[in-house]
């Protein structure tokens, strides 16, 4: 199938927030009735959609469930501190650049302007994800994730993209978008963000979920975990959460755990299984001691109390 007909077999976008909340589901990814307002709200008036949250609550996630549920191209900028506009926008292609130049002293042609034109052409460019999301014949998905991580003067070189849909290059002129695309911007608040860049956005935070919700996200993600053993680990994380920990576990890390204790063909949740998969759920060693040192076995207690491991 060729662009152009992939493009023309693309499903409409979705007529409601209903609609696009069974897309998601369609793609195991399960969202609340809020983050899917914000998002279809982002859709529709065609503006960025700035998410923040603990990490692994699912906003990466979010990016790539829609881009399969429109059938659309994901590009990803993934940031980190030092990144700069070659890793993230375009570069010119030095190495072709070089061979215009010897090839012109070669054959005792150096027109200056002509090569300078030749030299900063269209296809002397190498588009990088920014620049490619400004160019495709369908709007894609752009994500730039972690931007909290990259600079702050990064922020400031985003604007332009956000605001205009468009990317000026000095040395070439202006690219506009040919079809805006749907921009997903995450960050886990390590540091604020320019306030600039988020009146370009909407804005939604992205929470833990509760138990219901938390649930039904370990029956898509890991189907072949008893339900009971599913609702036990949902509800010790839940409570585990309540812990004054260095880094609470998030979604990502009870499908994880979910999926460890189905390899080890747990059934039920117990202290030695609890006390030896303690690495899968948490990543900070002091908060594994403590839980090793007593508050694993009262959130067990909890459960116990409760019914939930009766």
């Amino acid at each position: 199938m060729s662009e152009g007909e992939r493009d023309a077999a693309r499903p409409p976008p979705p007529a409601s927030v209903d609609e696009l909340a069974a897309r998601l589901a369609a793609q195991d990814y399960v969202c609340d009735r809020s983050l899917a307002t914000a998002l279809f709200l982002a859709l529709k008036l065609g503006r960025p959609l700035f998410l923040e949250g603990e990490p692994g609550v699912g906003k990466t996630e979010l990016a790539k469930s829609l881009a399969r549920a429109l059938d659309a191209r994901l590009l990803r900028v993934q940031c980190f501190e030092g990144l700069d506009i070659a890793q993230t926008a375009y570069e010119w292609n030095v190495a072709r650049q070089m061979i215009e130049i010897r090839l012109a002293e070669a054959a005792h042609d150096v027109d200056r302007a002509r090569l300078a034109q030749s030299l900063y052409a269209r296809d002397m460019l190498i588009e990088r994800p920014l620049l490619q999301a400004l160019t495709q014949a369908a709007s894609p998905v752009l994500l730039i994730d972690e931007l909290d991580r990259a600079d702050e003067p990064f922020d400031a070189f985003l604007l332009e993209v956000l605001a205009e849909n468009q990317l000026t290059i000095p040395e070439f002129g202006t690219v506009r978008a040919v079809a805006p695309p749907i921009t997903i911007i995450t960050s886990n608040r390590t540091r604020e963000v320019h306030d600039a860049l988020k009146r370009r956005c909407l804005y939604h935070w992205v929470g833990f979920p509760d138990v219901e919700r938390e649930l039904e996200i370990l029956r898509l993600r890991v189907p072949g975990a008893p339900q009971r053993l599913s609702r036990q680990v949902v509800e010790f994380v839940q409570r585990m959460r309540g812990l004054d920990l260095f880094k609470a576990p998030g979604v990502a890390e009870t499908i994880d755990w979910t999926n460890a204790l189905v390899a080890l063909d747990a059934i039920s949740l117990d202290p030695r299984t609890v006390h030896d998969t303690l690495g899968v759920l948490l990543k900070y060693q002091e908060d594994i001691e403590r839980l090793r040192a007593g508050d694993s076995n009262r959130l067990l207690d909890e459960l116990r109390a409760a019914g939930a491991l009766a």
